[in-house]
């Protein structure tokens, strides 16, 4: 099968989503202007660089209490700041109860039964009890082509990571099992690993 996006698939869904996957979550969190704590979950997410740390996310909606946007990028656009939350299989359930569209005045941590903490070093709250938090200062938004499509660029200025989650010196994902987001509406947990060598070690 071969298909043009701009033509359409004819399949009862769009494969598009499901062939990049698995796809890390990035459970952001901001605050707004007003002090309101926003987190949802995006899984165009991931890390791009290492020296400094940064990450990035896209937005790919929008809401009709925002101006062509969602809560967390308008928020980080006017707050320069945000949080990357790891999301753990055992909350999966949280995770999905955030990713309900909610007026703005609305704060997630509370409507999924969050405990939020302030961040150490940007003025953010995070997901208290989650395996790893990335505090970040906006660097960039780009927008991209299409409505509302719009990429948050951010440098990490503070990593937390759950103690529970160190084993020997070496943070252990199959402590905690992250959730990976797939196509349509399937996810995944990573319960296994295994290693290779590149070949000039």
């Amino acid at each position: 099968m071969f298909y043009r996006p701009e033509d359409g698939h004819g399949l009862p869904h769009n494969p598009f989503n499901a062939i990049i996957t698995p796809r890390p979550i990035g459970w952001i969190s901001s605050r707004s202007p007003d002090g309101v704590n926003n987190l949802a979950p995006y899984s165009f997410f991931n890390g791009v660089a290492y020296f400094p740390p940064q990450v990035m996310f896209a937005s790919t909606g929008q809401k009709p209490d925002q101006q062509n946007t969602k809560d967390s990028v308008a928020n980080i656009e006017a707050t320069g700041v945000f949080c990357v939350n790891i999301v753990e299989s055992a909350m999966r359930d949280a995770m999905n109860t955030t990713s309900a569209m909610l007026d703005k005045d609305v704060d997630e941590f509370a409507r999924a039964g969050l405990q939020a903490e302030e961040c150490e070093t940007i003025a953010c709250a995070r997901v208290a009890n989650a395996p790893a938090t990335l505090e970040c200062k906006l660097t960039q938004i780009v927008t991209l082509p299409g409505e509302s499509n719009r990429v948050v660029f951010g440098e990490v200025t503070g990593i937390h990571l759950r103690d529970d989650c160190l084993k020997d010196g070496i943070f252990d994902v199959t402590t905690f099992q992250p959730l990976a987001r797939l196509g349509y509406r399937d996810y995944s947990v990573v319960d296994n690993l295994f290693t290779l060598a590149r070949p000039d070690d």
